[in-house]
């Protein structure tokens, strides 16, 4: 399953790069891909999504579904 998580405080590589490694830090995520251009993270896996939004708020960026 894909969801799409839009995240907003990404500025630069480095922030797309730490957005993708906490949630691929996430149970039952196999991949995730930040894109700070459009402000969003892609998920795939069968995560929750409340737990996806924690991971990229535990990780210094607001998060929303």
């Amino acid at each position: 399953m894909k969801t799409t998580i839009k995240v907003e405080g990404m500025s630069c590589e480095h922030c797309e790069q730490t957005v993708e490694e906490a949630l691929r830090r996430v149970n039952g995520v196999s991949d995730a891909v930040a894109d700070r251009t459009a402000n969003r993270a892609s998920v795939d896996g069968d995560a929750d999504v409340t737990t996806l939004v924690q991971a990229i708020e535990d990780a210094g960026y607001s998060a929303s579904s």
